[in-house]
């Protein structure tokens, strides 16, 4: 049966009960329980909408039904599978249905008919029960083999269309599950379901899958461009604060500063050869014991004022901080007796072991999200840290055995890809309450809504290699497109960089490069040769790895860095533009050609290339000894070559010059001569 009731279309049949819902502009959301309620949860779609007033009509038989908000139009036809077309009556989105269609066939076209009519008996929705739980959860949908799909986070892949890949809808160290997808037919689907499961963007057919969960719930809507879908979606789950000016400069990051001198003398170093450096970062492991929340008296004897130091510098603290809590530190027992810790299912509660047994914190409980912050208050920002480091945020557990762990929100299988949400969001409300204005902190993990809490991401522990550089590409892109706008990457990579290996050198320095036009500029790595711990005890136990900053690769290296910190700084006011379309709307601060281009079929299919805001086309060298790379510059408009000041049309392939110095940087023909001042810095 199919009907209409305060605005919405429903479907009964059995006891599922299907609701289709306007929730923002040319929207709607999309829930199907077998239960006698829904859950009530929002999930993803946190901020408030207007209401929408949609045209609801159902057929007489009540075997047809349609709901009109905006340009979007759903369908429940007569074999109970929903439809979406958008206001040019053009197909979006459809179930994926194979049963005999037998005396349904009345009333409906004989190609939908011959379409429908199998003897697979396969259903687009299917609640398979879980004995004694609640259900493993498929939605099926028909597959077009010529579209293009982008978004759904972080996955460590070179490539940027994910249609025929199969992604993990789950957090792994370097992976964040943001299960948001915008197709190159109009639409844009949030799989609005934090359960582990996966998706498959298959040439025969797309379908979602939830390991366990008690209800379907997605969102979907339409737009002529990309950026109508994108700022829909940010409407409904979030956008960014506006970035402060001080995060736009470079920070400079290691694995580790040991002690208090050693970070100290960095800065000044910094300071001595005139670079622009915005924050310096102390990485883990500056703590007694994991779960203390607070500097090693022994290393870092005298925080107060070496963060004054600091800031008479200009320069902005930012620290480390993990969500594990030792079971010998003088926490664990209290957090463990009052439940803020993550459960297990079988065996102990140790979800990590890394310098001893640890349990982490379970986010998901506003009372553990409280009595951490707590901690950090006193042990951190009241000394003057201006901004937190949020590691381990998948959390990172020792062994992946989803099944195994339980928040206070639910099972890890049904609930656990909002950890990392919850985490930066504890932070952020935190810092908030206590006065602090255009929260940033760095995150290494994300799920859909984790923007609106000033979350920076970053790509997590990557390899040091020209494959990884490609990844991160693909990556930085995706990102955006799935709402995360403030991304950043490990220049350099983290692991295997050894500081006086000239292809190293090559790869650090091309990835520099790149990292002058992402959201935010960052070194940081695990550089070898390694130090060796200072003691066996708290703090010093630790080893580090070599140095990171721009002078420990050469001088060439080091000259190349130099101009292109430079840069940065230059082009500050142009970020900042960029950074305010984020903050207003949701833009991403670096997308793909096709987000302005989608007239231009050609940009849809170029993946080694980016634009850094509106005006500036980068690409990136991706592959070791290039001395050339092929440009695609986009029609539509003219483009000045950033270095040589060449006018050339778009809509054509050119051959650019790759010499170590140079990234192929080309700018919006009618801002040109505003922003190639900036670039004077590169010769």
């Amino acid at each position: 049966m199919i009907y209409e009731d305060n605005n919405c279309l429903y479907l009964r049949n059995g006891h599922e009960l299907l609701e289709v819902k306007p929730w923002g502009k040319n929207s709607f959301r999309v829930r199907s329980s077998k239960y006698t309620t829904y859950t009530g949860r929002d999930n993803a779609l946190s901020e408030p909408v207007a209401t929408q007033q949609a045209v609801v009509t159902v057929d007489d038989g009540k075997r047809k039904g349609a709901i009109t908000n905006g340009n979007l139009t759903a369908k429940i036809d007569a074999f109970k599978n929903l439809s979406f077309y958008n206001q040019k009556g053009e197909l979006l989105l459809k179930g994926y249905q194979r049963n005999r269609v037998g005396d349904m066939s009345a009333g409906v076209d004989e190609e939908t008919v011959q379409h429908f009519n199998s003897a697979l008996n396969i259903d687009s929705r299917e609640f398979r029960p879980i004995l004694g739980g609640d259900f493993e959860l498929k939605a099926r949908f028909e597959s077009d083999p010529h579209e293009k799909l982008f978004g759904m986070g972080q996955y460590q892949q070179d490539f940027l269309n994910l249609k025929n890949a199969k992604l993990e809808l789950a957090h792994r160290n370097s992976q964040a599950s943001v299960p948001f997808v915008l197709s190159s037919k109009g639409y844009g689907l949030l799989w609005n379901n934090p359960a582990i499961g996966d998706v498959n963007f298959a040439k025969n057919m797309t379908e979602w899958h939830a390991l366990s969960t008690k209800e379907l719930d997605y969102w979907v809507t339409c737009g002529d461009q990309p950026s109508e879908i994108e700022e829909q979606y940010a409407a409904v789950t979030g956008k960014v604060p506006m970035m402060p000016d001080f995060a736009m400069g470079y920070w400079q990051c290691k694995l580790r500063y040991r002690t208090q001198e050693e970070l100290l003398e960095a800065a000044r170093e910094f300071k001595r050869r005139h670079l622009p450096i915005s924050v310096i970062v102390i990485d883990y492991f500056h703590w007694p014991k994991s779960g203390e929340f607070t500097f090693d008296e022994e290393y870092w004897p005298n925080p107060d004022q070496m963060i004054k130091e600091l800031h008479g510098m200009g320069i902005k603290l930012m620290v480390s901080v993990w969500p594990t809590i030792d079971e010998t530190s003088s926490h664990y027992q209290e957090m463990d007796e009052k439940g803020y810790l993550v459960q297990t299912e079988r065996g102990v509660p140790i979800t990590m072991n890394f310098l001893g047994n640890n349990g982490f914190v379970d986010f998901t409980n506003p009372d553990a999200q409280n009595y951490i912050w707590q901690l950090l208050k006193k042990n951190y920002q009241d000394k003057g840290v201006d901004l937190f480091w949020l590691d381990e945020a998948e959390p990172e557990y020792t062994v992946y055995d989803f099944d195994n762990y339980r928040y206070s929100n639910g099972t890890n299988l049904q609930i656990g890809n909002t950890y990392p949400v919850d985490y930066a969001k504890a932070i952020y409300d935190g810092q908030k309450a206590s006065g602090k204005e255009n929260v940033i902190n760095l995150v290494r993990c994300a799920w859909a809504g984790s923007q609106k809490y000033g979350a920076l991401v970053w790509s997590g522990d990557i390899d040091s290699s020209f494959q990884s550089l490609r990844n991160q590409l693909a990556i930085g892109l995706n990102m955006g497109i799935a709402g995360i706008p403030w991304w950043t990457t490990d220049i350099g990579g983290f692991h295997g960089g050894v500081d006086d290996d000239e292809n190293f050198r090559e790869l650090v320095t091309r990835w520099f490069e790149f990292a002058t036009f992402c959201p935010v500029m960052r070194m940081h790595g695990d550089r070898e040769p390694h130090t060796v711990p200072l003691s066996s005890v708290g703090g010093g136990k630790m080893p580090s790895g070599g140095p990171t900053e721009p002078w420990a690769y050469g001088d060439q290296a080091y000259g190349i860095m130099k101009k292109y910190m430079t840069l940065r700084e230059n082009l500050k006011d142009y970020i900042r533009v960029q950074m305010q379309a984020a903050h207003e709307k949701g833009t991403p601060v670096i997308r793909p050609l096709f987000y302005n281009y989608s007239q231009d079929e050609a940009a849809w299919s170029v993946e080694d290339e980016f634009l850094f805001g509106d005006s500036i086309l980068v690409a990136p060298v991706l592959h070791e000894r290039s001395a050339q790379r092929d440009v695609y510059l986009p029609a539509g408009n003219s483009w000045v070559d950033a270095m040589t000041g060449a006018v050339l049309p778009g809509g054509q392939t050119i051959s650019a010059q790759t010499p170590i110095n140079e990234i192929p940087v080309y700018i919006r023909q009618s801002v040109a001569e505003e922003l190639l001042p900036a670039f004077e810095a590169l010769k």
